[in-house]
């Protein structure tokens, strides 16, 4: 384990203090690219046009006329939170949008994990055509689904393509679907600078797109067009739940939905999450979202259907919007017992395949007959961050007729982009892969279950080529040490409420303390006492029981607890250098 410390460019630094941003942030936002104070001004005005979205005015003028005639739409999701805020805001948006002449035929499907995989397929696409639509909208998948769109096409339906996803490939050359319309940033030839924006702000995009298109048209005017900012708070939690990176596009989105949430202004579904997660709006940070809401939406796709999860973010009715938060929270439980049995004997399985003296492998494919799909993404996860490796977990498809297929989620290291090692896994060994996608530090495959050992070896193969023991070293990167003026429980609030996320690392702090006593609590935590530039501070290190020494370095984050009713700072740590 080693602990760096971010660079702070002094002048920035200096800048920024002298624009009136408090010392701590002046440095902190120095240290994540911020130059300018006006980088930092969230204000609406100041996101990136809808215009530059290539595809966007296209689809706007498309829903414009499926509006004008009356067409039924069908909004097709994704089963993971941002597909499903995604659909959220595309039924939402479209409803209040469509008021004015009298439209709101918007309805949507959810495909199921276990029996139709990802994206829209040719089976999607009859289901779509079965349930009277006329046009199909994807959100937060299609860019790759050619077979899915060519049927939806082959049925007579219109289709447009919402996605942030990469497009599919095909002998080396990029292939989108023909015959729709597109909206991803990540197409070839689009200008807009947020390639990292999530499905969830690509179908926002497109109603902005389309509000405009309809003022046009003279449906309304400026001062009584619908307010789709109220979409915002769904928005911001698709955004920071998919982990994308918060470029300074994102970082305005989740900071209007935040407002939002904080003055109550947020749907009667996201208010119920808050409830059952035991979280206030009115003190809402990114952490809730990632944290607390987002899990207990992606746990409907993982073991149930996802459709719960969009019908509590769509309903206005408060008392059926709680009755379905408080479902989400138990499958939440449910997600969280079978993930902690699964964490184990993958870790089990994954230390077998080193001894203790020596280094993991430089990549890990687990795979055991008893791992639920639906949650083989988060143990890969879990084991990457434990092991610090590029991780598949397997488990058998439970879907009718592909008991011989293993599905696969893998999570990355930085400087290993996973998209791209299972692109050459595909050309070195043709036929091992059936079906895969993803990005950098996520992604998925299908393969056939006597090919698991050739996909572990190519996979490792891959892994010795790309990686080198710099990489393969753990690293925590951090803000150096905390002055102890700092040190207080109204500057932690601040630092809380700001948007931190993927990309924008929330701060983490290090330096050298002294462990004046260290306990065990609740048999998986280290309880310490520690002695901070001099000073006693609590500290607890969540899901470590090794001891340390006497005096280590630390990296932590900032939390302010309750005692005696009086608010103390105590230290959250993150890694420890011994």
């Amino acid at each position: 384990m080693k602990i760096t410390t971010r660079d702070v460019p002094p002048r920035a630094a200096w800048a920024l203090e002298q624009s009136g941003l408090h010392p701590l942030l002046a440095r902190l936002y120095a240290a994540r690219g911020i130059a300018q104070r006006e980088e930092l001004d969230d204000a609406l005005a100041h996101l990136l046009p809808p215009a530059t979205l290539k595809g966007a005015d296209e689809a706007a003028r498309a829903l414009a006329d499926a509006m004008a005639a009356q067409r039924r739409l069908c909004v097709v999701a994704d089963y993971d939170c941002d597909g499903a805020t995604a659909c959220a805001v595309a039924v939402r948006g479209l409803r209040l949008l469509g008021a004015p002449l009298g439209f709101d035929n918007v309805h949507y499907l959810v495909p199921d994990r276990v029996v139709d995989g990802y994206g829209l397929t040719p089976p999607i696409a009859q289901r779509v055509k079965a349930s009277g639509a006329d046009v199909l909208i994807t959100v937060d998948n299609g860019i790759a689904s050619l077979d899915g769109v060519r049927a939806a096409r082959g049925l007579g339906l219109e289709v447009i393509v919402t996605d942030h996803h990469l497009p599919a490939q095909q002998n080396g050359a990029t292939v989108l679907p023909a015959d729709c319309t597109i909206v991803n940033p990540n197409q070839p030839g689009c200008g807009f600078e947020s390639k990292s924006i999530a499905g969830v702000g690509v179908m926002f995009y497109v109603l902005l797109a389309l509000r405009a298109e309809l003022r046009a048209r003279g449906v309304f005017d400026a001062q009584t067009q619908p307010k789709i900012d109220s979409l915002l708070p769904l928005v911001a939690l698709g955004t920071v739940a998919d982990v994308v990176k918060l470029d300074t596009n994102n970082r305005r989105l989740v900071a209007q939905g935040l407002k939002r949430v904080r003055a109550g202004a947020l749907p009667p579904g996201m208010t119920a999450l808050f409830a059952a997660a035991g979280r206030r709006p009115q003190t809402a940070t990114t952490f809730d979202f990632g944290f607390a809401l987002g899990p207990r939406l992606n746990a409907a796709g993982r073991l149930a259907d996802m459709t719960l999860g969009i019908e509590c973010l769509i309903t206005d009715d408060a008392t059926r919007a709680d009755e379905l938060a408080r479902t989400l929270d138990g499958i939440n439980r449910e997600r969280k017992a079978i993930e902690g049995e699964m964490r184990e004997q993958a870790l089990m399985l994954a230390e077998e395949m080193f001894d203790e003296s020596e280094q993991p492998p430089p990549a890990l494919v687990v795979f055991d007959p008893d791992f639920h799909e639906g949650v083989v993404g988060i143990v890969a996860s879990r084991l990457k961050d434990k092991l610090h490796r590029p991780t598949f977990v397997f488990a058998a498809s439970s879907a009718p007729g592909k008991e011989h297929e293993l599905k696969g989620s893998g999570r990355s290291i930085a400087g290993f982009h996973l998209r791209d090692a299972l692109d050459l896994v595909a050309k070195r060994h043709p036929g091992v892969l059936l079906r895969f996608g993803g990005h950098a530090m996520a992604a998925g495959c299908t393969i056939a279950e006597e090919h698991l050992d050739t996909f572990e070896q190519a996979l490792q193969q891959v892994a010795h080529e790309w990686l080198d023991a710099a990489t393969l070293q753990r690293r925590v990167e951090t803000d150096g040490p905390l002055d102890r003026q700092y040190r207080r429980p109204d500057l932690v609030d601040t630092l809380h409420g700001q948007v931190w996320g993927q990309g924008f690392a929330p701060p983490v702090f290090s330096e050298e303390v002294r462990v004046v006593s260290q306990r065990i609590v609740g048999e998986k935590h280290l309880a310490l006492k520690l002695q901070h530039q001099g000073d006693p501070v609590d500290g607890i290190w969540f899901g470590h029981t090794e001891p340390l020494p006497a005096r280590v370095k630390i990296a932590f984050r900032l939390d302010a607890d309750e005692w005696q009713g009086q608010r103390r700072v105590r230290f959250l740590v993150e890694a420890a250098e011994v």
